[in-house]
């Protein structure tokens, strides 16, 4: 009874946290519309079409594909019983033969064991530890940078909160699609939560203060340089942000993989912050090329080996 009432809370504040984000970008859309009166009295009407088609397409759309997909763990390939879940193994195994980039070997495996539970659970752990896991990493820092240099350059914090929540739904959508199921709606509606603080924490960064971030000595010689003190809070935002979207990505990882078997959900919060910070050097060499190379030289990274990181 306690985890169902546990399961019905986090399904209710999930559900809330949503409806509270509609609401705060209706909020910002019919104000844009107001100021557009001034231009032509049809002009807010065109505009709130075009939010309403983007609001389906980057929105709407991406969070239905996410609920519709099937719920399962990749903890559950190491279930002692598999013909309980074989009805989800050849969904899943479905899902993954149609992913054109799946090596041939992978793919030839999971044919193979098809018509065997017990073959095709380890065929899919296979496919999931050697493949999927480098994948899903890619697609984790390709959006922390699109999340940095679009709020690093947009200097707005309501877009910034905007951008926030359409690129990490947009990324736990492909997250969901690469592994061909999704985590749970307990978890789903956390990671809800996590989008929507990330995107509030972003919004505020807007008004950050480099002084309070920065030594002295750093602060003095970035005084000497004519106007870099803007550039480099800009960068400072995108990187944080870059650092949270990390975080997401990778506690959406650790449902997808470890959903009954990940331990406590301090040790989820720290690994995750943990690992996102190994991930951040990465997504800053690639992000850093579209600022000036005196803000590129303070925040280039030592070398990192993606297969450090990702495992081999």
């Amino acid at each position: 009874m306690k985890r169902d009432s546990s399961k019905g809370l986090w399904y209710l504040v999930g559900i809330g946290v949503l409806i509270v984000i509609l609401m705060m970008i209706t909020a910002s859309v019919i104000q844009v519309g107001e100021q557009l009166k001034s231009i032509h009295e049809y002009a807010p009407y065109v505009f709130y079409g075009l939010v309403a088609i983007l609001v389906y397409v980057l929105l709407i759309r991406p969070i239905v594909i996410i609920l519709f997909s099937p719920s399962f763990s990749i903890d559950t390939t190491l279930d002692k019983n598999p013909k309980r879940e074989y009805g989800v193994f050849k969904r899943v195994a479905k899902r993954l033969l149609e992913q054109e980039d799946l090596p041939d070997s992978i793919k030839e495996n999971i044919k193979k064991s098809y018509s065997n539970p017990s073959a095709l659970r380890d065929a899919l752990q296979n496919a999931y530890t050697h493949h999927i896991k480098k994948k899903m990493n890619k697609i984790i820092r390709e959006h922390a940078k699109t999340v940095m240099v679009s709020t690093a350059i947009s200097q707005n914090g309501r877009l910034d909160f905007i951008t926030v929540i359409v690129v990490n739904i947009k990324m736990i959508k492909e997250l969901v699609l690469v592994c061909g199921f999704r985590p749970s709606f307990k978890n789903l509606a956390k990671l809800v939560i996590n989008v929507f603080i990330t995107a509030l924490i972003a919004e505020g960064l807007e008004n950050i203060n480099i002084g309070d971030i920065l030594p002295q000595s750093t602060m003095n010689m970035l005084g000497e340089i004519p106007l870099i003190k803007p550039i480099m809070s800009s960068v400072l935002e995108g990187v944080s942000n870059a650092l949270l979207t990390l975080r997401i990505g990778i506690v959406t990882r650790k449902y997808l993989f470890d959903d009954s078997k990940e331990l406590t959900k301090e040790k989820i919060r720290f690994g995750a912050l943990i690992e996102a910070a190994q991930h951040l050097p990465i997504v800053i060499a690639d992000g850093l090329f579209l600022f000036p190379k005196s803000v590129m030289n303070i925040f280039k990274p030592k070398k990192t080996k993606i297969e450090e990181i990702d495992g081999n």
